[in-house]
């Protein structure tokens, strides 16, 4: 029985399983609903499904680096006592060869692709794992940094997977180097490169909010301006990386390290788990049931 875009709908709404997987299910059942979503269950994919409403905003932060490319992701799950669960730092490392090897654009295309080639999409992947977990798990964001023979990678993962971050130094191979700049970045969480990466519209609602505090501070209105710009200094070494003083030696300013070594930082990422989502109001003696129980 040929399957029709109708019907692979009708599964995923009765189920909450990836489009993929209805698919298969329906061509492996030619085309019986019922016994489709009995392969679905078998499988697993519609026990995780029913986790799809859940709060998952813990998770780990990952990176890998192989010869001039290197990954950053984020994967939440609900709990941070599976972040420390074997089977889920494989799948970390499943992911991670997988992202390096064939570079998907974002994660939709990446959740479509085949992991192994033996047909299961990175999908059908991440539901077994909810399956066998019994949390529900989602690969939330990613970064692919690419770079040459003459440049350097600093990855660091900060607090077992709470933070990471990707970033390239062009011009110096000082893999040490550029991992201290790396942390720097997870300590210190600057926003921008250098003053000329900030947009001007940020720059224009921070100058008019130093000016309404001076003139609030009762500041005469022919030295508000003055003043402004001179604050206007403090604020670019709050969210530039290169105005910062390094972590490591404050008397520095990163942007002269960086030149010392004749070096530059094009761009930076910095993930910190659960950033923006919605957290879930903890109950631990629940929390710590739930896990005694699996």
């Amino acid at each position: 029985m040929a399957v029709t875009a109708s019907m692979v709908k009708e599964l995923r709404e009765k189920t909450g399983a990836g489009m993929m997987d209805c698919k298969k299910a329906l061509q492996e059942t030619d085309g019986d609903m019922d016994q489709a979503i009995d392969y679905l269950r078998e499988k697993g994919i519609s026990k995780a499904a029913k986790k799809a409403d859940r709060i998952a905003a813990e998770g780990s932060a990952y990176t890998l680096t192989e010869g001039n490319t290197a990954v950053l992701f984020e994967v939440n799950c609900e709990t941070d006592f599976v972040t420390k669960n074997d089977q889920f730092k494989a799948l970390l490392s499943e992911l991670a060869k997988h992202l390096l090897s064939q570079k998907p654009a974002n994660v939709e295309e990446a959740l479509q692709q085949p992991l192994h080639g033996d047909g299961e999409t990175v999908e059908t992947f991440i539901n077994n794992n909810i399956a066998k977990i019994g949390e529900k798990l989602s690969l939330r964001r990613f970064i692919i940094a690419e770079k040459t023979d003459n440049d350097a990678f600093g990855a660091y993962i900060h607090m077992g997977g709470n933070i990471g971050v990707l970033t390239v130094l062009e011009g110096t191979t000082d893999e040490a180097f550029a991992k201290d700049i790396a942390m720097h970045i997870a300590a210190v969480n600057p926003r921008f490169v250098s003053r000329d990466a900030v947009d001007a519209e940020t720059v224009e609602k921070e100058r008019e909010v130093l000016k309404q505090q001076a003139l609030n501070e009762g500041k005469p209105e022919k030295i508000v301006e003055k003043m402004v710009e001179g604050r206007l200094g403090k604020f670019f070494e709050e969210i530039c990386l290169l105005e910062q003083s390094f972590v490591k030696d404050p008397d520095q300013k990163v942007k002269q390290l960086v030149a010392d070594k004749g070096a530059t930082i094009a761009d930076f990422a910095r993930y910190e788990v659960g950033e923006g989502m919605e957290k879930r109001q903890e109950n631990f003696a629940e929390e710590v049931m739930n896990q005694v129980k699996k």
